[in-house]
């Protein structure tokens, strides 16, 4: 683990926001190798230094797990010289210099994104072959029908020969804009807009609300952050496991 700021460091761990670290390190309880500190911006090394809170050891782990609902308008990147980024909105208490978003979303579509910096744990969310499906809300400008459920369970096929995996469809509300849920096991870009366009529906919104059986948490408004804990992350890999 590279040198970080202490009070970001104790922060990143999901049990006290930053402002409670600083009362903390402010306070004295804070100690590293054994000596008081007060100064919150000092920079450490977890792998090599003690750090302990009234006496007791902190054990830091090395990766982090968050869970954002992300808004329309920002790109799925580390970096972009032209746009903002989902890591640009992180609030500051649980940025990392090494984090990433986990797979992509559309600039324009909303919802569920984990962020790491856990390449592995990315890579087994991703990868087609796991089979951990990702739930879509669309809300379309026409209705679909069995034709067009069938197609996606038998695979779509793009124009340029491109064939998708299994998914699965079905409309939720019957609306002149209905709302309808897209699972795919994929990650391709623009898939579900695309997997949709080839039925003749243009989609007029798109949400991310579910990774596995991991839903969106309800209580996160758009561009709010919050960790995964063991169960969240267990939650998953349910649809791999069964």
């Amino acid at each position: 683990m590279s040198v970080e700021r202490i009070d970001k460091l104790l922060a990143s761990q999901g049990t006290k926001s930053r402002s409670d670290v600083k009362k903390l390190i402010k306070s004295g309880a804070v100690t590293v190798n054994g000596e008081k500190i007060k100064d919150f911006s000092m920079k450490i090394n977890p792998e090599k230094e003690e750090v302990c809170i009234y006496g007791k050891p902190v054990s830091i782990a090395g990766y982090v797990y968050l869970m954002m609902n992300k808004p329309a308008g920002v790109v799925c990147a580390t970096r972009d010289k032209k746009e903002k980024t989902v890591i640009d909105i992180i609030p500051e208490e649980f940025r990392r210099k090494d984090i990433f978003p986990v797979g992509r979303l559309d600039k324009d579509t909303e919802g569920l994104l984990i962020i790491t910096n856990d390449g592995e744990f990315a890579h087994k969310v991703t990868s087609p072959e796991k089979n951990i499906y990702k739930t879509y809300h669309a809300v379309t400008d026409s209705s679909i029908n069995d034709s067009d459920i069938e197609a996606f369970e038998n695979g779509i096929m793009f124009r340029d020969g491109t064939k998708c995996r299994k998914a699965f469809l079905r409309q939720l509300n019957d609306e002149t804009n209905p709302l309808v849920e897209v699972r795919i096991c994929e990650g391709m870009f623009h898939q579900v807009k695309k997997m949709l366009a080839v039925r003749g529906k243009n989609v007029l919104y798109l949400k991310r609300i579910a990774i596995g059986k991991l839903y969106l948490d309800s209580a996160l408004n758009k561009n709010e952050v919050r960790h995964l804990n063991d169960i969240d992350k267990l939650n998953i890999f349910l649809d791999e496991l069964h």
